[in-house]
């Protein structure tokens, strides 16, 4: 199959579109239908991120996307163009400590809103649990999460940003 690329504006309603691209060419590429709902919850999260990057440091530029499938794997790469964060650290620099960087995001009393359901409050990473306590999760905490779904995950810097590939084997319909 050829490779399809895909660039969307850094819009949080673009996410589901690009997992429901990847979804549709992984599918069509072979991937087993049990992965499938790996493929689409990895690239909604490498989306998620690197929309969170763009609106906060190049809203104007696109996310870029590429779909690739060489015969034996199946390949995402979701490419951001955001320069490191704002105390200095890459997001390559976080994953290689394993994904654990400082916590981000709405604190009490910013203007988030405890909704008390587990919904986000302004700001990534952060949510309000059942108790109304704002929660907030490590930074680039999705890229455990990625590795988790992906059966092989590269992380690096891309220009300015950073790319995050992600891939899945083709499983046998014997295995």
């Amino acid at each position: 199959m050829a490779t399809v690329e895909v660039t969307f504006p850094p819009l949080p309603a673009h996410v589901r579109t690009a997992r429901l691209v990847a979804t549709a060419v992984a599918r069509r590429s072979g991937i087993d239908e049990s992965l499938l709902d790996e493929v689409r919850l990895a690239v909604g999260e490498a989306c998620s991120r690197a929309v969170e990057a763009h609106r906060k440091y190049c809203p104007g530029q696109p996310i870029r996307v590429v779909l690739c499938d060489d015969g034996e794997r199946f390949e995402v790469v979701v490419t951001d163009a955001a320069p490191a964060d704002a105390d200095g650290e890459a997001p390559v620099a976080a994953a290689r400590r394993g994904g654990n960087g400082t916590a981000r995001g709405a604190a009490a009393g910013d203007g988030g809103t405890a909704a008390g359901d587990g919904a986000p409050v302004a700001g990534s990473g952060t949510t309000a649990g059942a108790d109304g306590v704002i929660l907030q999760l490590p930074a680039d905490v999705g890229l455990a999460v990625i590795t988790g779904l992906a059966d092989d995950v590269r992380i690096s810097p891309a220009g300015d940003g950073t790319s995050v590939a992600m891939s899945w084997k083709r499983r046998s319909a014997t295995a």
